[in-house]
């Protein structure tokens, strides 16, 4: 794994956006993994200027997000259809046919995670994944205990899991039980991780990835040392307590 430390937030942002944008700029066909949440919102707003001041063609990507809930539809405000659109697709010009996230909605829920596992495969995989950190250690909606071998796959959510995402709902109890999202063996298949790490929340999640090097499903993070090409962006919050030197 490679580190990068960050000063803040802001910093880590910018950090990773150049290394996205790198990619873009620099490939003429390239598959993105998008990920949700609070951690890449302002990676997305400086893609967002950087269209905007630089006009960044986005013809030749594709995307494939992490995860969608299982109920939610897409014009639903909290569903991640519709966090990727206000926070990024709606911006940056990108062909809407080229983006894709799972339908929350799908009558056949196991159908539909397959459907979307052959269309990752179909495009030739993923070429750069970008993935937040939960507290509990979990990547996409792989909660602890998932099973390293398991592709796009329904997910039931833990507690703490909906605990952290009831800020973007009303209240706890409007927080989906359940996800799609694509498994921990869908997301070591990639050709490069981009890890983002922010906050004193996540600063002993981050401490045990970077510290213990042991294969362990009760922290699915711990599966990225399966990988070869692993880059991780954390700020001063988040690494804290690491004491690396």
């Amino acid at each position: 794994m490679k580190l990068i430390t960050a000063t803040n937030y802001s910093d880590m942002s910018r950090i990773a956006t150049e290394i996205i944008l790198k990619r873009i700029k620099s490939s003429d066909k390239l598959t993105l993994g998008l990920a949700t949440g609070s951690t890449p919102i302002e990676t997305y707003q400086y893609m967002i200027e950087d269209y905007q001041q630089n006009k960044t063609d986005y013809h030749h990507v594709t995307t494939f997000n992490l995860d969608e809930y299982v109920g939610v539809g897409p014009t639903d405000r909290t569903s991640y259809y519709y966090f990727m659109k206000s926070k990024l697709f709606d911006h940056i010009h990108i062909p809407r046919e080229q983006t894709h996230i799972p339908n929350g909605l799908a009558n056949n829920l196991e159908d539909e995670c397959s459907y979307y596992e052959n269309k990752i495969k179909n495009q030739g995989g993923i070429d750069l994944q970008l993935l937040g950190l939960g507290s509990n250690g979990h990547i996409g909606f792989n909660e602890p205990g998932t099973n390293f071998d398991i592709k796009t796959h329904v997910e039931q959510l833990t507690e703490a899991t909906r605990s952290a995402n009831a800020r973007f709902f009303d209240s706890l109890e409007e927080v989906p039980t359940h996800a799609i999202t694509m498994g921990i063996s869908t997301i070591l298949q990639s050709n490069e991780i981009l890890l983002l790490v922010s906050g004193e929340k996540k600063s002993s999640a981050l401490t045990k990835l970077l510290k213990d090097t042991k294969l362990d499903p009760s922290f699915p993070a711990s599966s990225l040392h399966n990988h070869p090409n692993v880059t991780i962006v954390a700020d001063q919050e988040a690494l804290q307590y690491a004491n690396l030197t």
